[in-house]
C-alpha cells in the first residue's frame, strides 16, 4: 500500500487527504488545529501529532498551508527529519517563495517540487483539475503516478519558482477577461439588457 503524509487541513488540504483515502492509500494527516482530522480519521487517515510525525511516515510529504510563512514555520523543527524525502508544496506563493522554500529543502538532503493547484476542492480527483509542478525533475517522475490520483499534472522544469509563475499568470488572465465582460455589460447597460448584448458579445469572442 502507498503511503503519504499530508500537512494542512482546510477545505483543499481535506480533499486532498480524502482522494488519497478513496484510492487505498495509507494517509498521514497533521493539522496545527487537530480537531479537523477526525472527520479523516472516520475514513481511515491517521493523526500525526506533530510535522516529525508525519515526515517520519512517509517519504511523500504533501504540505498545503495558509501560505508559506506557515510552511516555514512548520518545517523549522523538523528540518533535520527531511533527509531522502520528497515535499510537494502546494502551497500558494509567489516565485522566490517557492526557490527560496527549494533551496531550504533541498539544502536538507530532501527533494523538492512546488505546485500550483489549478482546481477548487469538489475538483479534486475529476478529470478537468489541473495541478502545476515544477522543481525536481527526478522527484516528480517519481511521484507522479501518485500526483495523478489528485488531478492532471503538468511539469515546467527546473525551475521551483516557476509553477507559482504560471499559476499567477493563468489567474490574471481569467481575472482579465472576467473585468472585460463586466466592464462591456456595464458600457451597453443604459440602452441594451445583458442578455441580449451576449447574443453579439459571444460570436465575437469566438471569432
Amino acid at each position: 500500500m502507498s503511503s503519504v503524509s499530508i500537512f494542512g487541513l482546510g477545505a483543499m488540504g481535506t480533499a486532498l487527504a480524502s482522494r488519497f483515502l478513496e484510492e487505498k492509500y495509507k494517509v498521514a494527516v497533521w493539522n496545527r488545529s487537530p480537531e479537523k482530522a477526525s472527520p479523516l480519521l472516520e475514513k481511515g487517515a491517521t493523526l500525526s501529532h506533530t510535522p516529525v510525525d508525519g515526515i517520519n511516515t512517509s517519504d511523500l510529504i504533501i504540505i498545503c498551508l495558509l501560505d508559506n510563512a506557515a510552511v516555514q514555520a512548520t518545517l523549522d523543527s523538523a528540518l533535520d527529519h527531511l533527509r531522502g524525502k520528497t515535499i510537494i508544496n502546494l502551497t500558494n506563493g509567489t516565485p522566490d517563495q517557492a526557490r527560496k522554500m527549494s533551496d531550504l529543502i533541498v539544502s536538507h538532503g530532501a527533494q523538492y517540487v512546488h505546485g500550483g493547484i489549478m482546481a477548487t476542492p469538489s475538483m479534486i480527483g475529476l478529470p478537468h483539475a489541473l495541478v502545476l509542478y515544477s522543481g525536481s525533475p527526478d522527484a516528480f517522475k517519481a511521484a507522479e503516478a501518485d500526483l495523478s490520483v489528485l488531478a492532471k499534472g503538468v511539469f515546467l522544469g527546473e525551475d521551483a519558482g516557476s509553477a507559482s509563475l504560471h499559476d499567477l499568470a493563468l489567474l490574471s488572465g481569467m481575472y482579465g477577461l472576467f473585468s472585460g465582460f463586466l466592464h462591456a455589460t456595464a458600457l451597453v447597460s443604459s440602452s441594451t439588457p445583458a442578455v441580449k448584448f451576449l447574443d453579439l458579445l459571444v460570436p465575437w469572442l469566438g471569432q
